[in-house]
């Protein structure tokens, strides 16, 4: 039978179920034969298109983990550091909102300090950079205020990255679940507000 024009060739698949059972499972207590049979592929299909576990792991990243051409839209906003954390923060979430499972497999590794880290670090580290960067021009220009700039970057990129735990405090909310554009908009105002500066677009509207 011929698969339809629109469905995963067998690589892709490969590489979607590796993705759901790393993040449910780790990438530890995950095997090539469980990977294989959510694919409905044969084992040996692994060693043949990525040789192997490992080179499973980093294919995943790189099919799945925006690369450098994802700020080129934004590219004018990053210019000014007012605008360019504010970017920074939505572009980040919305990728967490499409795509959770990736963010889990970086957090996992992270946490175990695993051999592969490097590779998250490789691809993940270049954006980091540009909101460090964002964050240090504005101090500079005084847009920002802040006395620790590494000690700031981390606050950032916990509120950017922490939202997607909310199903763990689910007992200790009172106003539901909240949509992810509203989440976006409350994190953006919270770090705006312990950055001590004016949010994107709101100065202008008054």
């Amino acid at each position: 039978m011929t698969p339809a024009a629109n469905e995963p060739d067998i690589r892709t698949k490969i590489l979607l179920a590796a993705k759901t059972l790393f993040a449910k499972q780790g990438f530890e207590g995950t095997t090539v034969r469980q990977v294989c049979d959510a694919a409905g592929a044969n084992v040996a299909l692994v060693s043949y298109h990525f040789g192997g576990k490992d080179n499973l792991f980093k294919a995943l990243f790189d099919e799945f983990f925006p690369n450098g051409d994802a700020v080129e839209p934004f590219r004018e906003q990053l210019r000014r550091p007012a605008e360019g954390v504010a970017t920074m923060i939505e572009q980040t979430m919305r990728y967490i909102f499409r795509d959770p499972d990736i963010s889990t497999i970086m957090e996992q590794e992270i946490m175990m300090r695993s051999p592969r880290i490097s590779i998250i670090q490789e691809l993940a580290f270049p954006f980091w950079r540009i909101l460090r960067d964002l964050l240090q021009r504005g101090r500079e220009e005084g847009v920002f205020r802040f006395r620790c700039l590494d000690t700031t970057l981390l606050m950032v990129l916990g509120s950017m990255l922490f939202h997607k735990r909310a199903y763990y405090f689910q007992p200790l909310f009172l106003e539901g679940r909240q949509q992810p554009d509203d989440v976006i908009a409350d994190t953006i105002r919270y770090v705006y507000g312990a950055l001590g500066a004016p949010i994107p677009g709101e100065a202008a509207a008054r």
